[in-house]
This record gives structure tokens, sequence and C-alpha cells, in this order.
């Protein structure tokens, strides 16, 4: 039987994990010292009590990861095989839709392994490094996902660089390489990813209900501005429900091209789709000025940006960047407000929104919400785990 080292975990933490919570907190534990990362730890209350085992690791959310509460069970080869598994049968209904060919295979703790993420690309899998504790079990996860799941190719992002940014480098892991970009479906809608092209694939996947939601319920005959475009793919998900025009609008240079070609992978007129290379923020001034109205707005700032003039963080930062927002959408328009920042909940969100609305001094209604897909299993009460809230908000009169 395979144990771990002993730590001891505060009082005041213990009730975290018996509620559930998997994250381990470097101020929550004692007897850390001479640690290597991906070691084994078994975490014990003050009176001796076994409490969990998981492993050590430093990343963003904290130190580690318990990864089980059972004192018999050890952290082996066939433990991480069972969850992948596992994981891998939840998504069999994904499997079965030939209109949905991208999804979250494996996410963390919510399947059962804090500190990696694994995504479907077709026939190539994208697995998310964020420790290089975790990093140290790489064989294993390859091994097991080589057992119970059919692919082509694995690429890996490493983000456990300083403040868990994306290490620089060719991202191929095993198997055959592909040739990118490759097309991938989410609901019938096609999409250019590149899985090694940097620290991002082309596509949030996380926001596939939203996108959905906006083709099939909102969009049709509507002016949209879609805002920190990225790759456009919710100017592309308006345009497939019928909206007159989008206008995307993204600080980076490559928005232009890889806007411009996911329109022609659905065979969408670029006429009518506007694409401007600019700064959000000095959009919405020019937006003002230039009396421009939109019946649809869509809010997807990153939960931290800086450019030249600008520095934005979702937790201080929303509220006024929604009221710019609700300043240049139509009375009875819709605000899609998105955030993926993990620091605050819903219930705060919805404080942000309250507020960009009374000091603009217009009337709003929350027509519907949208937390993360099925797919993005989380642990609902761990804030980190459950990160993603959006609200589709209709400005009243």
């Amino acid at each position: 039987m395979m144990t771990g080292k002993q730590v001891t975990i505060d009082e005041a933490f213990e009730k975290g994990i018996r509620n559930g919570s998997p994250l381990l907190y470097k101020d929550s534990l004692s007897g850390m010292k001479e640690l290597n990362e991906g070691q084994i730890i078994d975490v014990k209350n003050k009176a001796g009590k076994f409490i969990g085992r998981g492993y050590y690791a430093i990343q963003n959310k904290g130190i580690g990861w318990l990864l089980t509460t059972n004192e018999q069970e050890a952290i082996d080869f066939a433990f991480f095989a069972e969850k992948i598994k596992a994981a891998n049968d939840k998504r069999a209904a994904l499997y079965h839709d030939n209109e949905t060919t991208a999804f979250r295979l494996f996410n963390g703790e919510g399947d059962g392994i804090g500190g990696f993420t694994v995504d479907r690309y077709d026939q190539f899998l994208l697995i998310q490094w964020y420790s290089k504790g975790i990093y140290e079990y790489k064989e294993w996860i390859i091994k097991a996902f080589e057992s119970h799941v059919d692919f082509k190719g694995i690429y890996e992002k490493k983000r456990f660089d300083t403040n868990g940014t994306y290490v620089e480098g060719d991202d191929f892991a095993y198997g055959e390489e592909g040739q990118f970009p490759i097309m991938v479906k989410e609901n019938g809608m096609k999409f250019a990813v590149d899985l090694n092209e940097g620290a991002m694939t082309g596509i949030f996947l996380d926001q596939r209900e939203v996108r959905k939601t906006i083709r099939d319920k909102y969009a049709k005959g509507l002016d949209v501005l879609n805002t920190f475009s990225y790759t456009g793919a919710f100017s592309v998900a308006a345009a497939a429900g019928g909206s007159k025009t989008t206008t995307s609008v993204d600080l980076a240079n490559r928005s232009r091209a890889k806007t411009t070609m996911n329109f022609e992978y659905n065979d969408i007129e670029l006429a009518d789709q506007k694409i401007v290379v600019e700064d959000v923020f000095h959009y919405f001034k020019y937006a003002v000025k230039k009396q421009l109205q939109f019946d649809m707005v869509i809010l997807d700032p990153p939960s931290f940006a800086r450019s030249k003039k600008h520095t934005f963080s979702a937790a201080k930062d929303y509220s006024k960047l929604l009221k710019e927002a609700i300043s240049i959408t139509k009375q009875s328009g819709i605000i899609v407000a998105s955030t993926n920042c993990s620091t605050f909940d819903m219930k705060k969100f919805k404080q942000f929104i309250h507020e960009a609305f009374n000091k603009q001094k217009d009337n709003y209604e929350i027509l519907e919400e949208f937390g993360l897909p099925e797919d993005f299993a989380n642990i609902r009460h761990l804030k980190e785990s459950n990160y993603l809230k959006v609200v589709f908000i209709k400005k009243r009169k």
C-alpha cells in the first residue's frame, strides 16, 4: 500500500475538505517542508485522523489536490486509468453527436483529479497541465488515454511558468502530428483550431451552450456587436442565426484573418460582417461619438487584460465596462454579459450588472443565465472550479 508523506491540516480548513473541496491551500497545511512537486501526501487533522490522500503541486489555485478520502486507496496507474475511463464514458452522448466534434473530455477536479484538463478536438486531444506536480504523472495519464480513448495524436499546453503562464514551445506530445488548422464542429457550426500555435486554440469550448442560444433564440434580424471577439465564434453564431450584421472588435491583429476564416467555413456572406482590429475600450468611445447603436452587445472580456492605454480587471472593472456597453445598446436590446473570472460568484456578478444599469439610469430584465456546460464537470461550491458566469440581459425603458 503506497502511503504519502504526512501533512497536517488546520482545523479551519478541515470543514471545506469534508464538504467536498479537494483543493489544498498553502495556509491550510503544516509539515510541507522538503516536499517535491508531484509527491503523494497524506492529509491528517491535528488529532492524527486521516482526512485524505493527494499530491503536492504549486499552481495558481493552491499547493495541491486531494484525490481520495479512502485511506485504503492507492494513487497509482490504476487510479488514474479508472478516473479517465469514467470521464470518457460520461461523454458518450457527445461522442454520438455528429454535429459536435469538440468538447471537454476530462475536467480536472470535476472528474476526480485536479491539476489538468483534456479537450477533444475531432481526432486530437489537448492536455492542459497546470503544475509541474501533475506533469510528473504525464506518462500514466497518456497511457490511460491510450487504453480507453480513440485518438490520432495528443498536444499539450504547459501552464506552469511564472504565475501559471504558458510555457512557449512545440506542443506536440504523443501519437500522430496534426496538419493545422483543422476544422471542428459545434452544434453544426464549424470552427478552425490550431493546437500548436501558442497558448490558445481558436475557440473557448465552455461557451458552447451560449453560442447555440445566441444562434437559435436571439440573433435573427439583429445588428450585433461582439467585443473581445478573438476568432469571432460568437459572431459566427449570430450570423448563423440570421443576424442582420455583425461587428467583431478585438485588439489582436490575428483576429481579422481568423474571424474571416470562421465565417468562410460556415458559408457566411462577408459583406454583412465587419471586423475591427482595435482596443475595445477605444471602440466604445468611437461608437458613442458616432452615435452607433446595436441590438445585441456581447461582452466576454478576459479576467485580466492590458493594452497601451488600459488595464482591465474583471473583479474591479466589469461594472464600468458594462456601463459603456449599455450606452450603445438600443432600448429593448440585449447584452450578453460573460466572465470566466473565478474570484467572484454569480451573486456578485449580478451586483455588478445592477450597479452598471443604476449608473446609466436604465432598467433591465435578466432573460436567462448560464454556467459551465455538462462536459465541464465541476465542484459547484468551489469557486475556482465553477468559474463561468453568463447572463442575457434585456435593456428596458
